[in-house]
């Protein structure tokens, strides 16, 4: 898959499920039952253990139906890494060009983080792919619409704030794909085995996804 067809692939899906985990081994049921609920792209953060094997073994079990990113990315060195053990995307909290530069050198999108128009833009010019606007919670949706007008050139996907039922908001202030985390990944009920939960999480969530853009067909 070229780095195009990822980039569309994460923007019709409309959410990425960003996954931390403290057992590794519950990431393959937790991304199936998210699968069954509709979300279809997980971003694998740095931050759980063992976190290059864990990309590699899901890469292998789910990559032929899932779309899997590795997130909390913060030197070329790990973005090189998750990309040779199957990463299809890479993002990060930050904007660092060496590590826009190693995914475009392996064919797969860049999602730097960003925070201010400025680092937005920057982002942009350096050729990422998608901008991940973090912490969103702190800027709101009104910041999506803001920076927008001028620049409507960018592809902007908040991470923090995005909930099961406002996901269809940020898409209509202006957001092209969302990230959803604790919202989504309920870790009671992955620590007690109830995987039903986050599936009902995942229908519930691509509701608020599906029914905003046909209003925004409308509109």
């Amino acid at each position: 898959m070229s780095r195009e067809e990822t980039v569309k692939k994460v923007i019709d899906g409309g959410a990425v499920a960003v996954i931390r985990l403290a057992d590794p081994g519950k990431l393959i049921k937790v991304a199936e039952a998210i699968y069954a609920g509709g979300v279809a792209g997980i971003e694998i953060t740095m931050t759980v253990p063992n976190a290059i094997k864990v990309i590699d073994e899901a890469s292998r079990e789910i990559g032929s139906y899932m779309n899997i990113g590795v997130g909390s990315v913060l030197n070329a060195e790990t973005a090189q890494k998750a990309i040779d053990a199957g990463a299809r995307y890479v993002v990060s909290p930050i904007y660092k060009k060496e590590i826009v530069e190693v995914a475009h050198r392996g064919d797969v999108p860049a999602m730097p983080g960003a925070f201010t128009p400025t680092e937005i833009q920057t982002a942009y010019e350096a050729g990422a792919d998608i901008v991940k606007v973090f912490p969103a919670d702190v800027v709101g949706m009104a910041f999506f619409k803001g920076v927008l007008a001028p620049m409507p050139h960018l592809k902007m996907m908040p991470t923090g704030g995005v909930t099961l039922t406002n996901a269809g908001e940020w898409l209509k202030s202006g957001a092209c794909a969302v990230g959803v985390g604790s919202a989504l990944l309920d870790n009671k009920a992955i620590n007690s085995g109830k995987y039903q939960v986050l599936t009902e999480n995942a229908k519930t969530l691509m509701e608020s996804i599906i029914r905003a853009r046909q209003e925004m067909k409308v509109s």
